[in-house]
């Protein structure tokens, strides 16, 4: 099972990755970062990802139709943000503690798959161990 480190290099193997970080959703601040930060700083991005994780994080027009009462996990799975050169992938981690984490994976829009990404982003905030 993969660390923040080992999950973050995976993520920059991906076609077309420029950078990735794991970030805390409720403070803003970046637990591991690597690759470019698009705008050449990683902790203002993580901060500002995670105004958009948390705006969709808490608001009931994002939840699942159904859910078990109780469920403290946030109530989408992932964010996708494009604009003309790049995708923003944010892939919530379900965790032991309170979920409040999130994978933020930046890809060039010319080299990236994005739906390879979101299915290997996915599977990597499965293994991800943290703790």
């Amino acid at each position: 099972m993969p660390g923040i480190d080992e999950c973050l290099l995976e993520a920059m193997r991906l076609p077309g990755a420029r950078g990735a970080a794991l970030v805390d959703w409720t403070s803003g601040l970046a637990l591991g970062a690597v690759g470019e930060p698009p705008g050449g700083d990683h902790e203002s991005t993580a901060a500002e990802a995670a105004e958009l994780a948390r705006l969709a994080a808490e608001h009931g027009a994002f939840a699942a139709a159904e859910g078990p009462d109780g469920d403290e996990r946030p109530p989408v799975e992932d964010l996708i943000v494009s604009n003309r050169d790049s995708y923003h992938l944010l892939r919530f981690v379900d965790t032991g503690f309170d979920s409040s984490v999130f994978l933020h994976l930046w890809l060039t829009r010319a080299e990236g798959n994005l739906a390879l990404a979101r299915i290997r982003l996915g599977e990597m905030a499965e293994r991800l161990v943290l703790g």
